[in-house]
């Protein structure tokens, strides 16, 4: 059977390249709720793990964010882990269990996913393609195929996603 009703076009996706033990995925996050903000549903902020090796629970907390993302908190996690990096820092992976919990999220499931490994994979995949376009440091941002560095410094970033949605969006409804 066909539906005949036309299809309205996928929003835009903007890769959001994070490591939850970042201090600048931290200092992102402003950005990142004013382009929700602004942007709602039209769109899609695409989270893409790429833990560095110098933050020991990095890959711990990407395990974490997609087990909240699994249990439809996603975001919700993964800004409540930002804003306490120091705390991450400190306690690691019961930390991240705590959040869950705190979050009304299953936490017992949290823990045995971080024990189980369910999630691996997902974040070996999203780590290796990141290598793959460039990525160096988080965050990095990608959309409309261009890779926007925030690693070094979030400066004028955000006014140049801007700019990209907008021609994206434009062009969408021509």
């Amino acid at each position: 059977m066909s539906d005949s009703s036309p299809e309205l076009p996928a929003a835009p996706v903007l890769e959001v390249w994070c490591e939850l033990q970042c201090p600048d995925c931290r200092a992102a996050l402003e950005d990142l709720r004013a382009l929700r903000a602004r942007y709602g549903d039209r769109l899609e902020l695409r989270l893409r793990h790429f833990p560095l090796e110098k933050h020991q629970h990095a890959f711990a907390a990407a395990q974490a964010a997609e087990e909240a993302l699994e249990q439809g908190q996603g975001w919700p996690y993964v800004e409540a882990v930002l804003e306490r990096v120091a705390e991450l820092d400190r306690r690691g992976e019961p930390f991240l269990v705590e959040v869950a919990g705190e979050l009304g999220l299953d936490a017992e499931e949290f823990d045995t996913a971080l024990i189980d490994g369910r999630h691996i994979l997902i974040v070996d995949a999203d780590q290796a393609e990141g290598k793959a376009i460039g990525v160096t440091g988080t965050p990095t941002y990608v959309i409309g195929g261009e890779r926007l560095d925030g690693s070094k410094s979030q400066e004028g970033l955000r006014e140049r996603i801007e700019a990209i949605a907008d021609r994206l969006l434009a062009e969408q409804e021509a």
